[in-house]
């Protein structure tokens, strides 16, 4: 079963996450996942902004140049631990320029916080979540975009990103496990049921 959802309707689904079983101490883990350039951090941006600005926690920030995909054990640690005890989290952010772990980000205790980024729903990760949402956009569209918005100067990074995505997604897939997928129409968000069985996509199939 599908649903649109304009962006204006994005509360909704936000209220609908809100009333999900804490699954990190008090907070509702929201993993937003798809292939790099599928649209992940926009949509993560405007559901927080329907969540009355929940974190969001962009994996980016915990992976780095020589460990794209080696950083649950800094996301356990530096975020999930601290979220389940109630605390804020600080975690380390990378920086990408100088290639080093320089500032501290804080990501509060809130109702939900959303965890954005390739393998957001991986398999070490999915015991915290409330719900996994899949961005359902191809790896070529994908990876099309992605370099089109970061331009010419990033194509060799483009090609070892995407060796180690394929790599990852083969080992550990997080699309099968999604409750819902999104595509993203010209008219807002369309959500494809994809666990009939959850508690998120049994809520958005009868909100109305």
């Amino acid at each position: 079963m599908d649903h649109r959802i304009s962006p204006g309707a994005l509360p909704a689904l936000a209220a609908r996450l809100r009333a999900l079983p804490p699954s990190c101490g008090s907070v509702r883990l929201v993993a937003v996942d798809g292939h790099a350039g599928s649209g992940k951090t926009t949509f993560a941006g405007a559901l927080a902004g329907a969540l009355d600005g929940a974190p969001v926690v962009h994996l980016d920030d915990l992976a780095t140049h020589e460990q794209l995909f080696e950083w649950p054990g800094r996301l356990r640690e530096q975020v999930l631990e601290p979220l389940r005890r109630g605390e804020t989290a600080r975690p380390a952010k990378y920086d990408w320029v100088a290639r080093r772990f320089a500032t501290a980000l804080e990501v509060p205790s809130a109702p939900v916080v959303l965890l954005e980024g390739v393998g957001a729903g991986r398999r070490e990760v999915r015991p915290w979540l409330a719900a996994l949402l899949w961005l359902e956009v191809s790896r070529e569209v994908a990876r099309e975009r992605g370099e089109r918005r970061d331009g010419p100067g990033l194509a060799g990074f483009w090609e070892g990103w995407m060796r180690a995505q394929d790599a990852h997604f083969a080992a550990d897939p997080s699309r099968p496990f999604a409750d819902l997928l999104v595509h993203q129409g010209p008219d807002g968000y369309e959500l494809r049921d994809q666990a009939e069985s959850s508690p998120l996509t049994s809520a958005v199939r009868h909100r109305t």
